[in-house]
């Protein structure tokens, strides 16, 4: 599989944490249709089923990429 541009992983985290928190405080059907795209999006490109799964996935690939950004400036 090939890995996602880190800024569309950061995106979608970002997403995912943010129509999350929403949905706890103040639940709607808008915001959970929002949510499940968005978790469904990035397990697609996670190659993953589940939420936790998907966004831990996602942040170690965000970080493996900055790591070798820095690397390649080094």
């Amino acid at each position: 599989m090939i890995p996602a541009h880190p800024s569309l992983l950061r995106d979608l985290i970002e997403r995912c944490e943010t129509l999350s928190r929403r949905l706890a405080t103040h639940p709607s059907t808008d915001t959970a249709r929002r949510l499940n795209d968005a978790t469904y999006t990035l397990c697609v490109i996670t190659g993953t089923r589940q939420l936790d799964t998907a966004l831990f996935v996602a942040r170690r690939q965000v970080a493996a990429a900055l790591q070798r950004q820095q690397s390649l400036h080094h």
